[in-house]
């Protein structure tokens, strides 16, 4: 169970950096390369059982980690 947190965590840190970066100024491509990369972490998260679906903006499974 404590692997499988720290998992979630990573992911969910993962979540949180594209947000934030997707929020500067970045040409068409590296907002793809994030949207796409953003879509990964919040796929691992529900396979791992994070929520019973991906969470939107990630409090839900911060406050399942806290």
């Amino acid at each position: 169970m404590d692997e499988k947190i720290v998992r979630l965590r990573a992911h969910q840190r993962n979540i949180d950096r594209y947000q934030r970066l997707l929020k500067t100024k970045l040409s068409e491509l590296e907002s793809e390369y994030l949207e796409r990369r953003l879509s990964e972490e919040r796929f691992w998260i529900a396979m791992l059982g994070g929520s019973s679906s991906a969470p939107s903006n990630g409090q839900d499974l911060r406050a399942t980690l806290e």
